[in-house]
């Protein structure tokens, strides 16, 4: 059982913004860490404060062991965002960030009846399809590390150090535990618009992976394909904020 008491928040205001109008909290993807997130803070609108999530086992929280169960890190986060959900609030998550995001939007409407005013979802295919992808986080290391590498995600620099692989190997294979032991379980759909974000040379995650999360939304959908592969995140994080401030003004 996870004590949330013993546990530094994991939410971060790397630029404080008080006179910001919306948060928009942002969940990295798998082995992942806020850092993701910090080109970002000079981009967004004035009225918007950028809060980055910091999951255990990375970044400033990297003497926290990272949790293998999405329903631990979920059931955290529900807790810690609290104090920050005084004002207008959205979320978004790129691959392992967005399935976070949309199960935390559901345990804040289950339990406290609290609603984002959008949930922005990137290259993650919609939480009712089945994972057909085999499972890797408890393979041996040299299994492992071959298929990181086929996932593009790793930098091969990173991959061919040991010492480095010896520190993101636990995360990694936490993160991956996340995604592979996941469990949908039907619920109706949430009341936010959901706007959904995907890349055209992302073979992981198709358009119709992406359009299924139409079904998960009673209020406005929309689908954005974008150029890039899976992470295109790191390369077109601009245009993305520009959409997101968009969207956020309807």
């Amino acid at each position: 059982m996870l004590n949330i008491q013993s546990i530094d928040s994991w939410i971060t205001t790397p630029k404080a913004n008080p006179q910001a109008d919306l948060r928009l909290f942002c969940f990295p993807y798998a082995g992942g860490s806020s850092i993701i997130f910090r080109r970002w803070l000079d981009k967004v609108p004035g009225n918007i404060e950028i809060c980055p999530i910091e999951l255990p086992g990375r970044g400033t929280k990297i003497k926290l062991a990272p949790l293998n169960k999405l329903e631990l890190i979920v059931e955290a986060l529900a807790l810690q965002i609290q104090p920050y959900l005084d004002k207008p609030f959205a979320f978004f998550g790129h691959s392992m960030g967005g399935l976070i995001s949309f199960e935390l939007v559901r345990l804040l409407r289950k339990k406290y009846s609290m609603m984002p005013n959008h949930l922005f979802i990137s290259a993650r295919c919609a939480p009712q399809i089945p994972n057909s992808e085999p499972p890797i986080h408890a393979l041996p290391e040299s299994d492992f590390i071959a298929e990181l590498r086929r996932y593009n995600g790793t930098p091969e620099a990173v991959l061919e150090n040991q010492e480095l692989m010896q520190l993101f190997m636990p995360i990694l294979r936490a993160d991956f535990a996340v995604l592979e032991s996941y469990i949908y379980h039907p619920a109706p759909p949430l009341e936010c618009p959901i706007s959904v974000f995907g890349a055209l040379e992302d073979h992981k995650v198709s358009v119709e992976k992406l359009e299924a999360w139409r079904e998960q939304t009673n209020s406005y959908f929309s689908l954005d394909m974008l150029s890039g592969d899976h992470f295109f995140i790191n390369d077109s994080y601009p245009l993305l904020i520009e959409k997101i401030s968009e969207k956020v003004k309807k």
